[in-house]
């Protein structure tokens, strides 16, 4: 089994433009297990827990709607290509995306996780929903298979606060500072939203050590047997 950490924002566009590649690269290699979890970046943790306007933000980020307009068109054209229809001029918040990683995390242990990520981009990309509300974070739990109530509550507790910054913090001090970050088998890091063949390429690399690994191991065991 190859694991994959996906280091994301869930409001990062080239995160969801990379979840989509690295659908891709996992269509190319149908005969690899490789088991994917989700992990938490924020790239504006300093928005505040209610959001910010979505002019406000792009002012402060670009210098102005109409440079940002340039910056996103460039975004779009690599939306299309892996069937992807951004909808920014109608976003109307930049939430704090906090909640919506905490979110992530629970719906890991429910089984749901690709399902709630992509469900996360959607709604912000898409439908233009507040993704830093935990009501709309509920409701999209229900709509994965999750329960709305218990995330209610475990909001309501503020639970899980602490593990998802000391999660985040892990990506830092790794040296991490851009999303999307895929590391592969806790050895192989590959940052930004790749070709799939360049993901694909990591996947077979990591295979090729696996072989090695169970090869030398096979070779320990007979002279071992050959020992006794």
């Amino acid at each position: 089994m190859i694991h994959v950490d996906i280091i994301s924002d869930t409001v990062c566009p080239w995160c969801y433009i990379g979840k989509r590649r690295f659908e891709q690269a996992l269509a190319l290699r149908p005969g690899y297990d490789i088991q994917v979890g989700w992990r938490p970046f924020q790239l504006n943790p300093e928005i505040p827990p209610a959001g910010l306007s979505r002019k406000d933000y792009l002012n402060d980020k670009f210098g102005g709607v109409d440079r940002a307009e340039r910056v996103y068109e460039a975004v779009s054209a690599a939306g299309e290509e892996v069937g992807l229809d951004f909808n920014f001029a109608n976003i109307p918040r930049q939430p704090n995306t906090f909640d919506s990683h905490r979110l992530v995390r629970w719906s890991e242990t429910a089984g749901v996780q690709d399902t709630v990520v992509e469900k996360l981009f959607f709604s912000y990309f898409v439908d233009a929903a507040d993704v830093g509300d935990q009501e709309v974070l509920a409701g999209i739990a229900d709509a994965c298979g999750m329960d709305g109530d218990l995330v209610r509550d475990l909001f309501r507790q503020d639970a899980d606060r602490d593990l998802v910054m000391a999660e985040e913090g892990v990506a830092r001090r790794m040296g991490i500072n851009g999303v999307p970050c895929f590391v592969v088998d806790h050895k192989y890091a590959i940052s930004g939203a790749q070709d799939p063949s360049v993901l694909t390429h990591v996947f077979d690399l990591a295979m090729q050590d696996k072989d090695k690994v169970a090869k030398n191991s096979v070779q320990e065991t007979a002279e071992a047997a050959e020992a006794d």
